[in-house]
């Protein structure tokens, strides 16, 4: 059985500190991989080891997968462990890892290639009895054919990049009108983000809810589920706040939903650390959309429900250990949340707001956790993802997870660039979302940038009304012009006053 001595981590900021801590505390070495924007950040000090692998730009640094193995073996590394985004899902990649010699922390190449498309997925998990959203199982070729099919789904449907994430190469078609248009949009958007323009259609369920379910799974083909997370909450596609339980999973449908993913799992061989992704409609079926074959961003609120380090579990599987524990033996215990703190401007349709961490101060206190990869000071690069931590609470019900991450918000301290804590407070606070009764629409059905202007006290208003007055009656007196005081200066006095 491999021993794992010494680990690379190809990646950076939060989660390759996340995944360096745990490995330390399994005595292992720990090796960082920078690119020049990297060169003080925190991962790279805390690291026994590291290497920079070249300019700022993704393809010159991280994405350097012959780089990154020479590095391996220079360095005398037993295992690479690639984190998310980067190279984590990269079936060549995992594969010339293990031709190398090196341990990959992560499923075989196979599974990171069939779970990759997602058309492959469908066809490789159709045996397991998988409910499935209605749509097309191969990529379009006939515009007629896929016509025809789409109008007996029923419209709207979805058309989706058979390689894509993160929302590109995806259309929502509202008739057969528009569907040559946005299928041409899809196919374009495709191929420039993935190099592969293949898409398919699917029914667009119009209330859909985000549910993924956690599965861990040894090389000796045993696979568990530590239960759900709802990702509903999102912008662009893309998750902002993130939550284990689910407000509307009942045991009965978590178990349906857990089997299903570890029969997802089975179809593919799979090893390791993964997430079955489904949406959920309003009645609460629920089907496969696809599987991410790595660790997600949102792992904590997890390993918070559940006492499991994914990690070091991660690292076990690797070294061809066998599960610790069944399934009989995972229980959930109280309820988490987490807020993903991206450098966004919500007040500015959420666009990238890059800028020096003036001030940054983490909140603290019980059943608080803080995943970043920042400190005070530093600039937060341009090349990359703009997020900057990961904010976790936990609490024994739902409602006391959700009050005590409004009070860890509040206690963010975070100046010099705009971040999305506001709009994180502004949904956990929302009617809908304290309910449990909300979907991916959240965004366009409640939010407006307006809604995040600051608002003042009612004794603040009073305040500036009486100032107002004094400050009236003062310029109507003989000889006010001759003050050496001036308009400017008074509202300046105003504000300090209310401080």
């Amino acid at each position: 059985m491999p021993k794992i001595n010494k680990l690379l981590v190809a990646n950076r900021g939060e989660i390759a500190l996340r995944i360096m801590r745990s490995a330390r505390e399994m005595g292992m070495k720990t090796v960082a991989v920078y690119s020049e924007a990297d060169r003080l950040s925190p991962h790279v000090k805390y690291a026994d080891q590291a290497i920079c692998l070249g300019p700022p730009p993704s393809n010159q640094s991280y994405l350097l997968g012959e780089k990154i193995i020479q590095v391996c073996h220079d360095l005398q590394v037993d295992a690479i462990h690639p984190g998310y985004g980067f190279l984590s899902e990269n079936a060549s990649f995992a594969r010339k890892v293990k031709e190398a010699g090196i341990i990959f922390v992560g499923p075989s190449p196979e599974a990171i290639e069939v779970m990759g498309s997602k058309l492959a997925a469908k066809q490789a998990v159709a045996s397991y009895d998988i409910p499935m959203v209605p749509g097309m199982e191969k990529a379009i070729t006939d515009i007629a054919f896929a016509k025809a099919k789409a109008a007996e789904i029923g419209y709207p449907i979805l058309i989706k990049a058979s390689a894509g994430g993160g929302g590109k190469g995806m259309r929502i078609v509202e008739s057969e009108f528009e569907f040559e248009e946005q299928m041409q949009r899809a196919v374009s958007e495709a191929e420039s983000a993935f190099g592969d323009g293949a898409v398919f259609i699917e029914k667009f369920i119009t209330s859909p809810r985000h549910i993924e379910i956690q599965i861990l799974g040894d090389q000796q083909g045993n696979i568990v589920y530590l239960f759900e997370r709802e990702c509903s909450i999102q912008r662009r596609h893309q998750k902002v706040i993130e939550e284990a339980p689910s407000a509307v999973v009942t045991p009965e449908l978590r178990r349906a939903m857990g089997e299903a993913a570890v029969g997802v799992a089975k179809a593919c061989d799979y090893y390791g650390a993964g997430t079955v992704e489904f949406i959920v409609d309003e009645q609460l079926n629920f089907y496969f959309l696809e599987m991410n074959t790595r660790l997600q961003v949102e792992h904590p609120v997890t390993e918070l429900i559940t006492g499991k380090d994914l990690v070091k579990e991660q690292l076990k599987i690797a070294e061809g250990q066998a599960l610790t524990f069944s399934q009989e033996e995972l229980k959930i215990h109280g309820h988490a949340v987490e807020v993903r703190v991206y450098a966004e401007d919500p007040k500015n349709n959420f666009l990238p707001d890059i800028g020096k961490l003036t001030t940054y101060l983490r909140p603290q206190g019980p059943g608080v956790r803080v995943d970043d990869g920042f400190e005070e000071g530093m600039d937060i690069p341009i090349y990359y993802d703009p997020m900057i931590a990961k904010l976790i609470t936990h609490a024994e019900t739902r409602s006391e997870a959700i009050d005590r991450m409004i009070r860890a918000i509040d206690d963010y301290q975070i100046t010099g660039i705009q971040t999305t804590l506001g709009f994180c407070k502004f949904a956990l606070q929302h009617e809908a979302f304290t309910s449990g009764k909300f979907d991916t629409k959240f965004v366009e059905r409640y939010f407006e940038p307006s809604m995040l202007q600051e608002k003042l006290s009612e004794s603040e208003e009073e305040l500036i009304a009486a100032l107002a007055i004094e400050f009236f009656q003062k310029l109507s007196k003989p000889n006010a012009g001759k003050s050496t005081g001036s308009p400017s200066v008074k509202s300046s006095a105003w504000k300090n006053r209310l401080k």
